[in-house]
């Protein structure tokens, strides 16, 4: 099914009728140069507002594929080295307490080999300090050491936002737009900080539970309230309480983007074209090759949903000989993905709303649940 663009005309600044929404399905697929099908069904989280393909909605963890990039951009400009101990990065420790000789690096980050583990809140409020967050024994893996054991978390992406703020002095929201979006001419941002274009608050898509609650971005006109995690007597001042290098969780770097899936896909075909034209191929090479592969006991494949990732890409065989590199998203009941296949030169993003927190887990591949 070929949809164009449909006209926006308005936003209604009330909480919809929950009875008459439709959830959204939104599916593009590509090639390197070309948006071959668009496909966009249902409501943007307003009931009789149609979903486009060029509303930005949260894309879950597919931030954190984005992120990657901006990290290995930093690579690039030799601002960041991926084995080099991150300490010397952020000017305070990060130790696991079982091994504390074992340096953590970004490498260890990006790949979900440091053993950081989500056992504590990797959200930290505006005015928090993810050193105290990271000093807690329950946040870590206590048997196996650094860059030896797989495990998905989401922690790691604010570490990963504080190593890349220490290494430059700029704030990560600033940082990803000046590293990929804007290059890239993307009207995204990370919790509508640097980035998005002033009306792109108002064209959101409203993430929905099944039943109709809101979950996130609720329908405004304008700017955000409050984009970023309140401070902990609900500040939301960020220029005064957000601290460079001290906290990396009020920009939700492992959740956070908002992006459209017309944008999304640029993202993709970046990777068909193998970083191009924001990375050299050899850097690229470096993010896209498994920096961990599931041997039967190093690591938690999540029964069978990892096999192979790279610095923040989930590298996905479809059992039919096709090999994939991409990210999932999963949050806030939207299921998302973004994928594409070099050998044959294509690739699609697609996400769809409304679905059920208990419904089971996958990758967003053949189909969303």
């Amino acid at each position: 099914m070929m949809m164009g663009l449909l006209p926006y005309s308005y936003v209604h600044a009330k909480e919809p009728s929950k009875s008459e929404i439709r959830a959204a399905q939104v599916r593009i697929e590509f090639t390197s140069s070309t948006l071959s099908q668009r496909l966009a069904r249902g409501d943007a989280g307003i009931a009789g507002r149609p979903v486009r393909i060029d509303d930005p909605v949260r894309v879950a963890s597919i931030s954190k594929l984005v992120v990657a990039l901006g990290v290995m951009r930093l690579v690039e400009m030799r601002k960041i080295d991926l084995d080099r101990d991150v300490n010397a990065y952020l000017g305070w420790s990060v130790r696991n307490p079982a091994f504390p000789d074992a340096p953590i690096t970004m490498r260890d980050l990006l790949s979900h080999r440091s053993g950081l583990r989500d056992s504590v809140d990797y959200i930290v409020p505006l005015d928090g300090d993810l050193s105290q967050v990271l000093a807690q024994n329950k946040a870590w893996e206590l048997r196996h050491p650094p860059g030896n054991y797989f495990s998905y978390a989401n922690i790691n992406s604010p570490l990963i936002a504080a190593v890349m703020e220490g290494a430059t002095g700029e704030r990560f929201d600033r940082l990803m737009a000046q590293l990929v979006l804007t290059p890239l001419q993307l009207d995204a941002c990370y919790n509508w900080g640097a980035g998005c274009s002033a009306g792109q608050r108002a064209k959101a898509v409203t993430l929905l539970r099944p039943n109709g609650d809101i979950a996130r971005d609720a329908p405004v006109n304008g700017a955000d309230p409050c984009a970023v995690y309140p401070a902990t007597n609900g500040s939301c001042d960020v220029e005064v309480l957000y601290k460079i290098g001290k906290n990396g969780s009020a920009f939700s770097p492992q959740g956070g983007l908002r992006i459209s899936a017309q944008d999304l896909a640029k993202i993709g075909q970046l990777l068909l074209k193998h970083g191009k034209p924001l990375l050299s191929e050899a850097v690229f090479d470096e993010m896209v090759s498994p920096a961990w592969t599931f041997d039967g006991s190093n690591g938690d494949d999540d029964k069978g949903y990892f096999k192979a990732y790279g610095l923040g890409v989930h590298l996905l065989d479809d059992g039919k000989g096709g090999q994939w590199i991409g990210h999932v998203g999963e949050a806030y009941s939207l299921r998302a993905g973004l994928w594409v296949n070099p050998k044959s030169g294509r690739g699609f993003v697609q996400y769809v709303t409304m679905v059920d927190e208990f419904a089971p887990v996958g990758h967003c591949f053949a189909a969303c649940p």
